[in-house]
């Protein structure tokens, strides 16, 4: 199976970067989609690490809605520092990349520009885009037909929306990827859409450091985890943990070969 979201080049797993990913393949987990911050010289240079450690992960980079202020009234310096990572990065897609109204760590106006930019670079390169949204799901979908153009597909990475929300995804074109709270037990609307969500759309992810599902939250999560994810998804479904395994595998590779 494919851990379709993490940050192994975090400082999290500088320590024990072998051990996690040997744990990995140890619980049936065969690549992973490992996030690069398109503005962070420490985690990129990590990022080689992680390739040397685990050549069967894919990169995605880009400039996440938290750091968008950094690029506040030198939107074309963005554009050229995503532009530059994707060829250095040899990435799979631009992300995570959106909009964050929770925590505001940047300005909405900045956060929108930076997330419009990044989308139209990714339409120009035929590559996904992997979306961050909180609190802004009206804004996140116009910017996505806008630059987008009907042509950018991609997927809403650790999804927490309702089945109206799950079906707007859909509608677009785009693939819907669940993360540990799909375990935690007052998770009962998300179960719900990952329920209807079609089994070639569905993607399945730890977002480790962050998140670990039951039975091992409140600790650091790892991609050996992404199973637990697996296992609550197939229940809800009424499938075989390792038949969805299998098929959010196919999905992964559908979505993110490169052009």
């Amino acid at each position: 199976m494919i851990d379709s979201h993490c940050h192994l080049a975090g400082e999290e797993f500088a320590v024990d970067l072998e051990a996690v990913v040997d744990r990995a393949r140890a619980a049936g987990v065969t690549g992973a989609a490992c996030i690069l911050a398109a503005e962070d010289d420490v985690e990129l240079a990590q990022a080689a690490r992680v390739r040397t450690v685990w050549p069967e992960a894919c990169f995605a980079l880009g400039i996440h809605p938290h750091h968008a202020g950094t690029f506040a009234q030198r939107l074309e310096s963005a554009a050229e520092t995503v532009a530059r990572g994707l060829i250095e990065q040899h990435a799979c897609a631009v992300g995570e990349i959106g909009l964050d109204y929770h925590y505001d760590c940047s300005p909405r106006a900045v956060q929108q520009e930076v997330f419009a930019l990044q989308v139209r670079l990714a339409r120009e390169r035929g590559l996904p885009v992997v979306i961050h949204t909180r609190e802004a799901t009206e804004d996140t979908f116009r910017i996505l037909r806008e630059a987008g153009g009907d042509e950018v597909r991609g997927v809403f990475h650790c999804f927490t929306g309702d089945r109206a929300m799950a079906r707007d995804a859909l509608e677009i074109g785009f693939h819907v990827s669940f993360a540990g709270i799909v375990t935690f037990p007052r998770a009962d609307e998300l179960r719900e859409a990952a329920r209807l969500v079609p089994s070639d759309r569905l993607l399945i992810e730890t977002d480790a450091p962050y998140l670990a599902p039951v039975p091992h939250r409140g600790k650091r999560n790892e991609p050996a985890f992404v199973g637990r994810v697996a296992e609550a998804i197939a229940g809800v479904r009424g499938e075989r943990p390792a038949a969805l395994a299998e098929q959010v595998t196919r999905n992964f590779q559908a979505l993110f070969a490169r052009p």
